[in-house]
């Protein structure tokens, strides 16, 4: 798994952690807030990975018994909690990984600990159940939750743990570790840092992915003839996107990127800040024909439409409105 000085930025949240370990204050329970790829489950995982390690330093050593059991994912005093259906954790998930476990002292080290990824997806109940054992938790036992979205927890379990929000990453720093660590072109680390937003993780699954560049063409490509294009054919693009339902989100974020590109421009005439500078001229454009007040709609739309994504409202109902919304705007 490494060290803490793998990870790149948050260097608050691992100074944060090193002094925890160092002066003993390690609370019982952290939430561990940042969007999906921010690396929240790595410094939880390096987090567990120092409290266990037996050299008992502010950063794991990777090399005793404990470490190597952490690294190979069987610790037993460090538990994944898992959910059974894909959208939920549900009370019984609870119960069963947490509640009915956490009363077994350690078997090996001073700390049991339990990692609850997407942490916000706890139902009410299970929620409740958490709180249960929070009130009153045994000294060894620490639980992390990992959260997208921290204001859906309650607030009785929010009061009781040490919050730590992942903020986004230097544009520099993520286009060094693409192209040092992964020896990423220095084109294609240029693009993938401006689509990340800060989000590394999402740059490294951008870098590595063979669909993102056939996405980005597939959108860009609509982009530029959507005002031209009869309802016929927009309603053609609605079915053939919904090939890339899966990766939705990246064409979401092509289309974003590129109105910002066009807000950009028209407010600075610099083709120097926008991110699709090999498009200046269609950027130049499009914000010569669009109103300010078009392009707030435009970006609406697309937050909209991820909403109701989120809400399982129907895939092309959806797609079919976001697209009207750009061609009239």
């Amino acid at each position: 798994m490494g060290s803490f000085k793998d990870v790149v930025g948050h260097k608050n949240i691992i100074g944060y952690i090193r002094s925890a370990v160092r002066e003993d204050k390690v609370s019982h329970a952290y939430i561990m807030n940042g969007a999906r790829g921010s690396g929240k489950k790595m410094l939880a995982l390096l987090f567990a990975e120092t409290l266990l390690c037996e050299e008992h330093g502010p950063d794991p050593c990777s090399k005793c018994h404990s470490c190597r059991q952490v690294d190979a994912g069987n610790h037993p005093d460090l538990i994944l909690v898992r959910h059974g259906q894909m959208n939920s954790i549900g009370v019984e998930d609870i119960r069963t990984q947490v509640n009915n476990d956490i009363m077994i002292k350690p078997y090996q080290g001073p700390y049991k600990i339990y990692i609850i990824d997407d942490a916000d997806m706890m139902t009410q109940q299970a929620q409740n159940a958490l709180l249960k054992t929070m009130e009153e938790p045994p000294e060894y036992a620490i639980i992390f939750l990992l959260t997208e979205n921290a204001e859906v927890l309650l607030p009785t379990i929010t009061s009781r743990c040490v919050m730590l929000k992942l903020r986004n990453i230097k544009d520099t720093l993520i286009k060094k570790y693409l192209m040092e660590k992964l020896q990423v072109p220095d084109y294609k680390a240029d693009m993938c840092t401006a689509f990340a937003q800060g989000n590394i993780g999402r740059a490294v699954l951008l870098a590595k992915s063979e669909r993102f560049h056939e996405i980005r063409e597939e959108a860009v490509n609509l982009l530029k003839n959507i005002r031209e294009m009869e309802l016929s054919e927009l309603m053609e693009a609605v079915r053939h996107i919904h090939t890339y339902k899966l990766e939705v989100e990246d064409y979401f974020d092509i289309i974003m990127i590129w109105y910002r590109d066009v807000l950009m421009y028209k407010a600075t005439k610099d083709v120097d800040k926008i991110v699709f500078k090999e498009l200046g001229a269609e950027i130049k454009e499009r914000a010569r024909k669009s109103s300010y007040e078009g392009i707030e709609l435009v970006l609406e739309g697309l937050e909209k439409a991820k909403a109701r994504l989120r809400a399982n409202v129907n895939f092309v109902l959806v797609m079919e409105l976001l697209f009207l919304t750009i061609k009239e705007n």
